[in-house]
């Protein structure tokens, strides 16, 4: 089953760099399986980033929650509308199925078959003494049932309404039988008997089927000719012969056409609402032009696979995809703080620890591991590690991450310092986007102390762009919040010249009136020196919040 190595919703570029890099090493060692993936397209440095290094960007996925697509029985037994009931229950018996959806030749649903409707194939009529004899076939199905052999063929593929007559009676009953119905209608049914096999081949019957493994003689095969008879010798005994022409009838009587079907796309969830009620047991899945996927029974929708995720770059469930949490995550490689979100049903391997940049852990496992990562994934994890830590310089930045990136110096096939300048020159978020997407581009949501609330981050390289947008990014902003219902948002604009950045603030609550840096105006202030929302801004927000809901001291 594929393993998918995620990064967080609105991927940084060492989100979406740690996945890919990540899941190379894991397709190298232990997990062939293992797909990088994204919640959100990559943003202009990234894609840079990737184009260099001459990689794909992940895979894009929205949502993990299993769909009907994911966990349907696309290998399906079926039937078909021209088939007869032998045939498809001799099918059904060798699968052990109780149930098949039914297509026509060109591959269209017509419906769904059970074992107890096939039943009622054999014994249709069974009331009315004309309508038991009456089957509809060919004569080449009959004749396959039948496991017999032509004596004489006419028109063997045409279908058609038999009469079945058994000559087990008197030569002058059975003749006056005979001309009681259409002589192109019937099939004669007949022993050893010539008195009764003579009148039927003169009056000229569709069919005359032979039973005991006994033959015409040369004259009557010659008489069955003259007058387009079709003969058939049966080696099962007269009353076998006629129970299997019985089961040579076609199935289309049978076919449930207004079943219940599922459409691909519907989530597991969903669809075990839907049929929890239906007296249905099999349920055809079809695809977006109608075509049958696959089927599912209720019990495939009570416990389905769940999706296998590794987390990289979060560890947070309210950045992870959506879906996360009904998923099976049996890793995390992160460099944040602990979310407490997270559960397991069992011990998880979780790697969490305080340097710049996911990447810096991916690319040290390569190393512990003895394996050389190729020039685009060294590339790759390099851009990870550069943009984390703004080339180093950031205060998140750690000697394991100056060692790291030195390794993967190595063999990236790159001057990193040239293409550090050129990363950071590349794709100003507010030079390129709208300000709706600005503000959702590199966005966390937190939640902390009953506070929900999310910090995105962009950086530039001045704030000459930011000034003219300041109005259009503060709305950007309060949208966002009422959106995601949250008690307030926040944008750090990072310079990376200078390294120091912008806060603006959708709303100010109560609490940030002991921030200690300047404001600018409202909902604006400068943070000096400030760059690392996770290792700066992140601790500075929680210790304001803690000290708003410490008991005040009493004098």
């Amino acid at each position: 089953m594929t393993v998918y190595v995620f990064g967080h919703r609105n991927p940084d570029t060492d989100a979406i760099c740690a996945a890919l890099a990540y899941a190379d090493l894991l397709q190298r060692t232990s997990r062939p399986d293992a797909v990088a993936a994204c919640c959100g397209a990559p943003n202009q440095r990234t894609e840079y980033a990737l184009r260099r290094a001459r990689l794909a960007p992940p895979r894009i996925v929205m949502d993990v929650r299993p769909d009907l697509a994911d966990v349907c029985h696309r290998e399906s037994i079926v039937a078909y509308d021209d088939e007869v009931f032998h045939e498809v229950y001799e099918r059904m018996k060798e699968h052990h199925l109780g149930a098949v959806p039914v297509l026509d030749r060109q591959g269209r649903l017509r419906g769904l078959l059970t074992l107890l409707d096939l039943l009622k194939v054999v014994f249709e009529g069974d009331s009315d003494p004309v309508l038991s004899r009456q089957v509809t076939s060919s004569v080449v199905k009959i004749c396959s049932v039948l496991q017999g052999e032509l004596r004489h063929a006419v028109e063997v593929d045409e279908w058609s309404d038999l009469l079945v007559i058994v000559g087990a009676m008197s030569a002058e009953g059975f003749t006056q039988r005979l001309h009681q119905f259409p002589a192109g209608q019937l099939l004669v049914v007949s022993g050893d008997r010539p008195t009764i096999q003579l009148p039927a081949l003169e009056h000229g019957v569709r069919v005359l089927v032979v039973t005991g493994g006994y033959e015409l003689s040369p004259g009557l095969l010659q008489l069955a000719k003259l007058n387009s008879v079709t003969v058939i010798c049966s080696g099962y005994d007269t009353a076998t012969t006629t129970m299997r022409i019985k089961s040579a009838r076609r199935i289309d009587s049978a076919i449930q056409v207004d079943c219940m079907t599922l459409p691909a796309t519907l989530p597991v969830a969903d669809a075990r609402k839907q049929v929890e009620r239906s007296r249905q047991k099999l349920f055809p899945v079809l695809d977006d032009h109608g075509k049958l996927l696959g089927v599912i029974s209720k019990s495939d929708l009570s416990n389905p696979p769940k999706p296998k995720l590794i987390l990289v770059d979060h560890n947070e469930l309210s950045q992870a995809v959506t879906g996360a949490d009904e998923a099976d995550i049996i890793e995390v490689l992160d460099h944040h703080r602990l979310g407490g979100s997270l559960r397991s049903d069992q011990p998880i391997r979780f790697v969490n620890e305080p340097v710049g940049s996911t990447c810096t852990l991916v690319a040290r496992q390569f190393r512990a591991a003895g394996i050389d990562p190729t020039p685009n994934i060294a590339l790759c994890m390099a851009s990870g590690i550069i943009s984390d830590t703004l080339n180093l310089r950031s205060p998140t930045t750690t000697d394991v991450d100056r060692d790291i990136l030195k390794w993967l110096s190595g063999f990236a096939n790159v001057d990193l310092e040239q293409f550090a300048k050129e990363f950071f020159e590349v794709g100003s978020a507010l030079r390129s986007q709208s300000a709706g997407a600005v503000v959702r581009e590199d966005c966390k949501e937190f939640v902390d102390r009953g506070q929900c609330f999310s910090i995105s981050q962009i950086e530039e390289i001045g704030f000459e762009l930011f000034w003219e947008r300041s109005g259009e990014l503060h709305e950007a902003l309060v949208e966002l919040a009422r959106e995601r219902k949250l008690d307030f948002s926040l944008l750090l604009v990072t310079d990376i010249i200078s390294n120091g950045s912008l806060l603006l603030m959708s709303s100010e609550p109560a609490f940030w009136e002991e921030i200690n840096f300047p404001c600018l105006e409202r909902h604006l202030y400068k943070l000096e020196g400030v760059v690392s929302r996770k290792k700066q801004l992140l601790p500075l927000v929680s210790k304001l919040l803690q000290n708003a809901s410490s008991p005040s001291e009493i004098g």
